[in-house]
């Protein structure tokens, strides 16, 4: 059970009403997470607002995918690693078994997105200050200066999402059932 409030549409303070009438319309079920936010309707707003400046970095979706299920990951929040499993394998079309290696934080097949993968676990653990070495790695993947930046974009969405559903120990939703994780 969720240790804070999981608002609805008509429980929730009416500066959250908006924000949950669209996450409900994007995803056809309320997410605990958007529902326990809802308590604070800037965190809500703060979330939202930065997922969807998030989707116009210059990183494809699979690629901002790799960020939000790596960081996840790290961060040991099995509602996100569900959530984000699902955008990842229906919208992102990541295959299952690169899915599954992102999950148990293993070496990815697809080099570029292993760059992905291994660069944020990098800016996480270093808290953004990653080894030259780091950067000049996954420069030498194919990214940019400004795709290192949207990593870390990519982090800072995962961290209060991450956090904010560790805090609340939201329930997974049934929706998302078929895509539980559990930490290692």
């Amino acid at each position: 059970m969720s240790r804070l409030p999981l608002h609805t549409v008509e429980t929730a303070a009416e500066e959250s009403r908006p924000y949950l009438k669209t996450a409900l319309a994007n995803n056809g079920f309320l997410p605990n997470l958007v529902a326990s936010l809802a308590s604070s309707p800037a965190a809500l707003e703060a979330y939202l607002t930065l997922g969807q400046i998030n989707g116009r970095s210059g990183l494809t979706l699979a690629e901002r995918e790799v960020i939000q299920i790596t960081a996840a990951a790290v961060h040991g929040c099995a509602f996100c690693v569900a959530g984000h499993t699902a955008v990842a394998l229906k919208k992102a079309g990541l295959a299952p078994e690169l899915v599954a290696a992102l999950r148990e934080q293993k070496p990815l097949a697809d080099a570029r997105l292993n760059a992905v993968a291994t660069f944020t676990r990098s800016v996480i653990a270093t808290r953004g200050a990653v080894e030259h070495l780091s950067l000049a790695a996954y420069r030498a993947a194919g990214f940019s200066d400004a795709n290192a930046l949207e990593v870390v974009l990519g982090v800072s969405l995962a961290t209060l999402c991450n956090f904010a559903n560790n805090l609340a120990q939201n329930e997974l939703n049934v929706q998302l059932e078929e895509y539980r994780w559990t930490p290692a």
